[in-house]
């Protein structure tokens, strides 16, 4: 009896080691799953890191554009506020001109039988004004009708 236990025991023992071998070959398998994910996780890391750098290149590109917009839409504000300026100036300079064009227009022509209104709606001067302009250059221009 002293064999059987003893093979018993020597059996169990063979047992058992071939069970922790067939464990250490699962996990070797395991093992090498892991590092090639391992391996593709690095290239995914790395690819997202160009992927950033691009990015962030491409963002301060976009902030640099933004401001030099900004800056050119200010400029050209500024300046379309000023021409606005001017533009009313001259306006108001030109309204004030035709008024008393049109009321020298008015002195120079010959008295008729009617009775004439004086002119007060600034339509009707600048219109007058425009129509005396008009003939003004066709003069000047040697092309008097």
């Amino acid at each position: 009896m002293t064999y059987g236990f003893g093979f018993a025991i020597e059996s169990l023992v063979a047992i058992l080691l071939l069970l922790t071998i067939l464990y250490c070959v699962r996990l070797n398998k395991q093992l090498r799953l892991l590092k090639a994910d391992e391996q593709t996780l690095r290239v995914t890391i790395a690819e997202l890191i160009t992927a950033t750098e691009i990015a962030e290149r491409a963002i301060a590109g976009l902030k640099l554009t933004a401001r030099e917009c900004d800056q050119n839409i200010g400029e050209r504000l500024r300046g379309a506020e000023s021409l606005s300026g001017d533009l009313d100036r001259q306006i108001a300079a030109g309204e004030d001109l035709m008024a008393r064009l049109a009321g020298i227009a008015a002195a120079a022509r010959p008295a008729e039988n009617k009775p004439r209104t004086p002119v007060t709606d600034a339509k009707t001067v600048v219109a007058a004004a425009a129509a005396f302009a008009v003939r003004a250059r066709a003069r000047v221009n040697g092309q008097a009708a």
